[in-house]
């Protein structure tokens, strides 16, 4: 518990308080930016909550690790109730005791929504970081997001008019990726790092950022990478999420028939060396659209979780690269579709077609471009500030 702000009998003016919480790596890393720009502006700040290892190294309180939150879908989630309601249960007792002065809640709706009502209903004003996608799932969630969120910040321009047609206090503030996505180093060095040879075209394998994405995607990737080494002069590179255990990759690399170095905290750089990425639908795709590199996204869930999103997803596209290019930029492979022949015949098509690559970086620039300027987590401090009282 955070210790009150006396002395004697002296009432001491007590630091503003911030709870912060999020769901996983993506999460993490846009919080602790964010975080970071509310400590530039008053460092006296005391914030808690769930953090991952990005909000870590800013300093802040931890409650809850994020590692313990971290799910995929309906089927895989519900394996993980007991985890989940032991850090509500947390969070609830940190809202109650603590009383912050403003709650900020990142992406995660199925669990942040309960904590904002709970917020709402204790007078504590509640800001909702990266809107959760109420445009492919439910949009009658936006009406519950209307009674319990004082103010949303979204990420991408078409989200706006979503929350003002329910009154909602909305502001789109860029989205935060383009602070970070630019390479710090040239390709060649990059690849040399990795044991690599600068002459061959080279693939970046993205499975996922949660442990089942990549049990899921990771070995048809690796089939796919052998095949295609065969066909190609092809070479290939790993990048860890920080949310994926090491063991959990080396575990399944050691059974491949390719040999793939593993990169770890050196994703831009990385997307920069390469010709082609191979990623998981989820921040990947648009970390790799912002480097203008072409893509194939994959994605599997179980059948259970699968069936369930058929039912209620309402968009045509599961990659939000195609989803904000409003057409189908780079090939999406989703559930029976995530076979090796696929992945590489996909692959296949880009890496010998010059001129379908072109167009491919053309459309990703022109995402880019809808994705507003640098400076996102600024602007979400301003808007934090503003509401703290």
């Amino acid at each position: 518990m955070i210790p009150s702000s006396q002395t004697g009998n002296e009432s001491v003016k007590r630091p503003k308080r911030v709870m912060i919480v999020v769901g996983e790596a993506s999460g993490d890393l846009h919080g602790a930016h964010l975080v970071k720009a509310l400590y530039r502006r008053d460092p006296t700040l005391e914030i808690f909550g769930v953090a991952g290892d990005g909000l870590k190294r800013e300093g802040i309180k931890v409650i809850f690790d994020v590692d313990r939150l971290t799910g995929m879908g309906f089927a895989e989630l519900a394996g993980n109730l007991k985890t989940i309601w032991q850090a509500y249960r947390l969070l609830r007792k940190a809202l109650r005791e603590e009383r912050p002065n403003l709650l900020i809640l990142v992406d995660f709706p199925e669990f942040n929504l309960r904590l904002a009502r709970l917020a709402k209903k204790s007078g504590i004003p509640v800001l909702y970081y990266i809107s959760p996608q109420v445009w492919a799932w439910r949009k009658r969630r936006t009406q519950k997001i209307a009674r319990w969120v004082d103010r949303m910040a979204v990420v991408f321009p078409f989200e706006v008019p979503l929350y003002q047609n329910e009154g909602v206090a909305v502001s789109f503030v860029g989205h935060p990726l383009l602070d970070l996505a630019y390479s710090s180093e040239p390709r060649e060095r990059t690849l040399t790092q990795y044991g690599l040879d600068p002459s061959r075209q080279t693939i970046a394998i993205l499975p996922g950022s949660r442990r089942r994405e990549v049990t899921y995607h990771l070995p048809p990737m690796l089939e796919a990478a052998d095949r295609l080494e065969r066909q190609l002069k092809v070479q290939f590179i790993l990048v860890r999420a920080t949310t994926v255990e090491r063991g959990i990759l080396d575990g399944i690399l050691e059974k491949a028939a390719v040999k793939v170095p593993i990169a770890e905290g050196n994703t831009y750089n990385v997307l920069h060396a390469c010709d082609l990425v191979w990623a998981a639908s989820g921040t990947a795709t648009l970390e790799t659209a912002l480097m203008l590199r072409p893509m194939v996204i994959v994605y599997r869930l179980s059948w259970l979780t699968y069936a369930l999103a058929r039912l209620l997803v309402r968009v045509s596209h599961i990659g939000m690269v195609n989803i904000i290019a409003g057409e189908s930029v780079v090939p999406e492979l989703i559930q029976s579709d995530v076979t090796a022949d696929k992945i590489v015949a996909e692959s296949r098509a880009i890496l010998q077609d010059p001129e379908l690559r072109k167009r491919i970086v053309r459309k990703l620039s022109q995402v880019r471009e809808k994705l507003g300027s640098p400076g996102a987590s600024e602007r979400v401090a301003e808007i934090a500030f503003s509401m703290i009282s």
